[in-house]
């Protein structure tokens, strides 16, 4: 049984104040033709289909228009919320759409049941597991002790009790330990959200959303398939694609790749700005891309923001890299803070203010505090 495995549209994101709708109006069009040639049994949705929780309604109406032609196509669809997800908003009308074969996880109540498809080797069980959070499990299992992300977990898969006769599918949002992350994903609390990949072992296939660069997890049956599209200049060096699993008799499994291309690629280039301004050198490269230069001049170029532009219109972002520069810092530890959790930017702001740094019982506290203010916002 074959499946196509997505995550992480992100519909209606802005990447440097640019709207990526037409890119992501494209790179749909672009997996739309990979599934007519592929002709899976099943398209796997791994969360975060929107950027935001109240998505725009361009953003609403673009996936609208892409379940629209995969029902049309009459392709099996199943989708769960992730973090950047309303999971009330997006299981709207889930019931009445799951007569088009369209299937949306509801709002998570303690209970998963599966979707099941067959072929001559038996039924394939499809867990649909939205984001969640130990508060919103602790609560439907009052009598187990959650004070993890992979316990929270732990006790949601325990309560499906899934068949290990049978091939099992699971479509979750979590952050599994051992994944690399991108700058453009969110950072939670001093890594508080890692989940254990033990929790996953009565699955034949696990189908993450979370994470933007693809990898497996330990085996290729725990996989991120990544973003369709680059989301920050992190992923300049990713290769996007589109992850199909196909299942054979119980214990087969094979996972391949179909690369994706972008209608605009995001790059990084570097030089002094007579250099980047030569007809020699940029001729060479595609100007509607999207681009992050770094000068090298010693000197600020005046308005090098407006001149650049006349020759690289998508530029989305601009620094120096140069004795001020490197003496003060300032690309390297922007660089850095975009990668650290809240609590570890906390930590050196009060070292700084102290000349300390936090007690244990200090940081307890911190991280405690802020989970609950992070708990709060979702």
């Amino acid at each position: 049984m074959k499946f196509i495995h997505l995550s992480d549209l992100h519909l209606g994101k802005r990447v440097n104040e640019f709207s990526m709708l037409e890119d992501q109006e494209y790179i749909l069009g672009e997996i739309l033709r990979i599934i007519d040639e592929e002709r899976p049994d099943g398209i796997l949705i791994a969360g975060d289909v929107y950027d935001k929780t109240v998505p725009s309604g361009e953003a609403v109406q673009l996936f609208d228009d892409f379940l629209t032609k995969l029902a049309k196509r009459e392709q099996k669809v199943f989708v769960i919320s992730g973090n950047h997800d309303s999971p009330e908003r997006l299981a709207f009308g889930a019931r009445l759409m799951s007569g088009s074969g369209i299937h949306i996880a509801p709002v998570y109540d303690g209970t998963v049941a599966p979707a099941e498809l067959w072929d001559e080797y038996g039924p394939v069980r499809i867990y649909l597991l939205p984001f969640l959070k130990p508060a919103g499990v602790r609560r439907f299992f009052p009598e187990r002790e959650i004070g993890s992300y992979t316990a929270a977990l732990q006790a949601a898969v325990d309560a499906m009790e899934v068949d290990c006769g049978v091939r099992n599918v699971l479509v979750t949002h979590q952050f599994v330990t051992g994944a690399s992350r991108s700058e453009s994903e969110e950072i939670s609390v001093g890594g508080t959200d890692n989940v254990d990949a033990s929790v996953f072992e009565a699955f034949d296939y696990v189908a993450l959303g979370h994470i933007h660069g693809p990898q497996n997890i330990g085996s290729e049956r725990v996989r991120y398939c990544g973003t369709p599209l680059k989301y920050s200049f992190s992923e300049a060096g990713h290769r996007k694609s589109v992850t199909v699993a196909e299942l054979g008799r119980k214990g087969e499994l094979a996972v391949r790749t179909r690369p994706l291309t972008p209608r605009r690629d995001l790059r990084e280039i570097r030089g002094t700005y007579m250099e980047l301004t030569a007809k020699s050198f940029y001729e060479e490269l595609d100007r509607e891309d999207y681009y992050h230069i770094t000068l090298t001049d010693e000197e600020d170029i005046r308005d090098a923001v407006g001149k650049l532009r006349v020759i690289y219109p998508n530029l989305m972002k601009l620094d120096y890299d140069n004795r001020r520069t490197r003496a003060t810092g300032q690309i390297r530890a922007a660089e850095q803070a975009e990668k650290k959790s809240p609590l570890e930017l906390f930590g050196e702001f009060y070292q700084k203010q102290n000349n300390q740094e936090m007690s244990q019982e200090q940081s307890d506290f911190v991280r405690e505090l802020i989970e609950k203010i992070w708990e709060g916002d979702r």
